[in-house]
């Protein structure tokens, strides 16, 4: 199975979202988006793929979204696209693909409905620890 994170190595969502990829048996192809950002065609196909409004995949904590006004719902989706795509801070994290969907993974724990063999338990950096339920 191929698994894809689009992935901050800064964010612990992130980092705790690969671990338990990892500790899945599987081992990801890893995107560091801030570094290599998705394209337009693939961000758009991601958020389709999700299935979920724009607006939702925008990141607010620690990004230029209040500077840049983006609460405003006067931004139209292919705006703030363009935002994104100039700001890929602004792209919540981690976003992973696998065969069986693909999924904003906040909170971490959200990955494992996507992976063929989640293992558990798991222990957060912070301490939390998640027990797929049966």
């Amino acid at each position: 199975m191929t698994v894809t994170i689009y992935h901050n190595p800064d964010c612990g969502t992130s980092r705790n979202t690969l671990a338990m990829i990892r500790q899945s048996g599987e081992e990801p192809v890893m995107i560091e988006y801030l570094k290599h950002p998705p394209d337009r065609a693939r961000l758009v196909e991601l958020i389709n793929a999700m299935g979920i409004p724009v607006r939702a995949l925008l990141r607010e904590k620690d990004t230029p979204y209040a500077a840049l006004g983006l609460g405003d719902p006067k931004w139209s989706d292919d705006q703030l696209i363009d935002f994104m795509l100039a700001h890929p801070i602004l792209i919540n994290r981690p976003i992973v693909q696998t065969p069986n969907g693909t999924r904003l993974c906040r909170p971490s724990e959200a990955v494992l409905d996507l992976l063929a063999n989640p293992a558990g338990p798991f222990v957060k950096e912070d301490g939390e620890i998640i027990a797929r339920e049966p």
